[in-house]
């Protein structure tokens, strides 16, 4: 089930009117245009077992090490470079007292001992040009689908896409997953770009004064992402088959990304997740098709905008529900 512009616009009109906030509310909030310039440089690779232990001791009185079931004690013990736990140990510890940690300022130090972290980390992860990558056109000849000139199916990790903005799949609280560990795209973009990406959200969040309708789409900085920005949409929950209002919504996700990122000049090169079709439950071979043809129907009414739009998968079946799509021409 694929909705037409005018059905999509429809619902987007009304979501946003719950909960208006456009960018120029909030980009000078978040230093959307400013370069972030970490506090420390990328450490070297024998140095990030100490940059997570010593980031465990600056956090082990944080309020989420309690949520978590742990003790400030045993953290500070973890911190400790004696400590016989192995590193592996050391900094999946960390990932989930950051995953589980409220927005707000870092104690003093732990932005340097992170930033270190966290910049050695993106440069020891392959990074994927998005302008290298083959079109749509060039790897499915003969397809009907109106934007193969200009869009991308890559099959990777988008933490690892340099793209001028990536697309997260976001709840409507707007500040990521708070689950440890969990394997949503949320908590994966959140992870690498670090926690300044919270912190901007809930920035957003507050401005806004409520919750993030369904259908729209914020934007952050990346931080320590090879992308440059974070496109913040909230898909449709869906639980068992979609309906068209669902079908809607999902549209309203994509149209919103290209619209706000069309907003900022710098933005070339987008790439969208299979927005909703994990734990918010979209069946994935009926959200590629709407997908497919609204970013073609956006492409087809701003010619130029973007230099390449990137649909990115990550499992077996994602990809298998786009070839299905575009062998389709993206109609069912």
């Amino acid at each position: 089930m694929i909705p037409n512009r005018a059905e999509s616009e429809a619902v987007a009109g009304t979501e946003t009117q719950l909960s208006a906030l456009p960018l120029t509310a909030y980009r000078s909030a978040v230093a959307l245009d400013e370069p972030f310039l970490p506090t420390a440089p990328p450490a070297t690779a024998a140095r990030l077992d100490a940059h997570v232990r010593s980031a465990l001791h600056l956090l082990s009185a944080d309020p989420a090490v309690s949520r978590l079931g742990l003790r400030s004690d045993s953290l500070r013990h973890l911190a400790d470079a004696d400590t016989p736990a192995d590193a592996d140990t050391a900094r999946r510890v960390l990932r989930a007292l950051l995953t589980g940690r409220d927005p707000g300022p870092l104690p003093k130090g732990a932005d340097l001992e992170l930033d270190a972290l966290l910049g050695a980390e993106r440069n020891l992860r392959p990074t994927v040009s998005v302008r290298e990558l083959p079109t749509i056109e060039e790897e499915f000849h003969g397809t009907a689908s109106r934007a193969a000139a200009e869009a991308v199916l890559w099959r990777g990790d988008i933490t690892t896409l340099a793209a001028d903005a990536v697309v997260n799949a976001a709840n409507s609280q707007l500040l990521g997953c708070f689950r440890p560990l969990h394997p949503c795209i949320d908590n994966a973009l959140h992870n690498a770009a670090g926690p300044h990406l919270r912190d901007d959200c809930h920035t957003i969040i507050t401005a806004q004064g409520a919750l993030e309708p369904t259908g729209t789409a914020k934007i952050t900085r990346g931080y320590h992402l090879p992308a440059r920005y974070v496109l913040h949409t909230v898909g449709p929950v869906v639980q068992g088959r979609p309906h068209a209002h669902d079908a809607q919504a999902l549209a309203s996700s994509y149209r919103a990304c290209l619209d706000l990122a069309a907003e900022v000049e710098t933005i070339r090169t987008l790439a969208f997740c299979a927005v909703s079709t994990g734990v918010f439950g979209y069946p994935k071979e009926e959200a590629a098709p709407v997908a497919l043809h609204t970013v073609a129907d956006w492409i087809a009414a701003h010619p130029g905008r973007f230099d390449r739009v990137v649909f990115t998968v990550f499992e077996d079946d994602d990809e298998r529900a786009y070839h299905q799509a575009l062998c389709a021409g993206a109609r069912p």
